[in-house]
């Protein structure tokens, strides 16, 4: 079986994400992302940075545990736990991500 030579870039991205959602320096989360990103998340779309700003807003403090991380530099998933202050938590989501070659997120997809 090949090794897909991508899972240590891919790693190292999913990871990232998931340190910078939960720094309190959010201009680190919001360099991820390209400024014209699509986020589906809870069932509502968020198009556009300015968006996406409004959108982390009303998100509950939380945290992650990542359980898997699968796909290409490009296009790519991770599960993760996420427990917070929330009813339900905590709960196991998938996040779809796609990325442009600069490597910002264009697209973001939150589901159970």
């Amino acid at each position: 079986m090949q090794k897909n030579q991508e899972i240590p870039e891919i790693e190292e991205f999913v990871g990232e994400y998931f340190a910078a959602a939960t720094d309190a320096a959010r201009e680190r989360y919001f360099s991820l992302f390209d400024d014209a990103v699509v986020v589906h998340d809870d069932g509502r779309s968020h198009h556009g940075l300015a968006a996406v700003r409004r959108w982390r807003d009303e998100v509950p403090s939380v945290h992650y545990d990542l359980r898997e991380v699968t796909g290409t530099r490009t296009a790519l998933r991770a599960v993760a736990e996420v427990g917070g202050d929330f009813p339900g938590s905590p709960v196991t989501l998938c996040f779809t991500f796609e990325r442009d070659a600069q490597g910002k997120i264009t697209r973001l997809d939150i589901a159970p």
